[in-house]
């Protein structure tokens, strides 16, 4: 076969040899155990802090309370083994406290979650935009996170008294650390003026890496604020958005102290799966206790798991694996020139 000056064999073959593949460099049997001496004392600290615990909890999950033995009639001087019992019972009558924390946990979650992105990501524009003052600005956004928890119940439960600022304000009277939706109310209000900062920390990061051209040329093709936003400024901070939520959202699966001190212990309302399996354990139940523990670290893990697989696909981009984050309307491209 003759190929000619110009002949697409001629252009395919030059095509081939001015853009070789790409491959990737195998790790040598040297870098793996280097690589193993540095990733050690991290599993190390993982396995003391993480599965040894985890271990411990599902063993003591197998277990009862000690009382009276009905075959013997004399009082069990050690924990009897109970198998499954304290797992299934949460499917029976004793169990209704049990789903109500289980609800209040992920309706507390995904509603401050969702109010915190939303907010977090108004804040991230604010502390973004340059105009006088913004070092201030961002400090003063920045305190509620700075703030301890506990110090953050404290002061909100003086706000939300029933001679507070919160009834001041509303003008009615209003006992928001009782029974009820009030009192789920202040717990969201509460978390989302502390947490909601955190967000904007991390989106605020995203948004200072995105270049300046990029919004220029936009605007000469007459994009408005809200298209730039929309098309621009949201697919390049998706991955702090993304990892700033997965982390609030495992944070607030786990939510105790702030319900915990605004509101107080064993409220129906506010009760969530840590403060059930805390209640149970000051109760000298440990093994119930072990057993919510346990169920409420296999959510966060299922949660995670979904929120990874769903959402996390593109939050780190890699061309090779095909997973890089698809380029906006206005995004510059690559050109390659190829010699014919």
């Amino acid at each position: 076969m003759v190929m000619t000056q110009n002949s697409p064999a001629r252009c395919e073959a030059a095509a081939s040899f001015a853009l070789p593949k790409r491959r990737r460099p195998r790790a040598t049997s040297g870098s793996a155990r280097l690589a193993a001496l540095l990733v050690s004392p991290t599993l190390l600290v993982l396995t003391v802090v993480v599965l040894y615990p985890t271990v411990v909890a599902l063993k003591d999950s197998l277990f009862g309370t000690p009382g009276l033995d009905p075959k013997t009639g004399f009082v069990r001087d050690t924990d009897p083994f109970v198998g499954a019992e304290n797992y299934t019972a949460i499917f029976g009558d004793a169990g209704a406290r049990f789903w109500n924390a289980f609800w209040n946990t992920t309706f507390l979650t995904f509603t401050t979650v969702a109010l915190e992105t939303v907010i977090g990501v108004a804040m991230a524009l604010i502390m973004h935009r340059a105009f006088q003052g913004r070092a201030l600005v961002r400090a003063s956004i920045l305190v509620p996170w700075a703030i301890p928890t506990a110090v953050t119940g404290l002061l909100w439960r003086w706000i939300f008294n029933s001679d507070g600022i919160a009834n001041a304000l509303i003008g009615r009277h209003v006992l928001w650390t009782t029974e009820g939706f009030h009192a789920k109310a202040a717990v969201i209000i509460a978390d989302v003026w502390k947490t909601a900062p955190f967000i904007g920390l991390l989106v605020l990061a995203g948004l200072q890496v995105i270049d300046k051209a990029v919004y220029e040329a936009a605007k000469l093709d007459g994009a408005s604020a809200l298209r730039q936003f929309w098309h621009i400024t949201l697919p390049l901070v998706k991955p702090a958005l993304l990892v700033a939520v997965l982390f609030r959202t495992l944070d607030a699966l786990r939510m105790f102290d702030l319900p915990y001190i605004l509101i107080g212990a064993q409220k129906t309302s506010v009760e969530t799966l840590s403060m059930l399996a805390q209640d149970q354990a000051a109760n000298v139940r440990f093994g119930p206790a072990a057993a919510y523990a346990v169920i409420l670290f296999f959510y966060v893990f299922l949660i995670a798991l979904a929120f990874v697989r769903l959402l996390g696909a593109n939050v780190v981009g890699d061309e090779d694996t095909g997973t890089a984050p698809k380029r906006g309307r206005w995004l510059p491209r690559r050109r390659t020139a190829v010699a014919a």
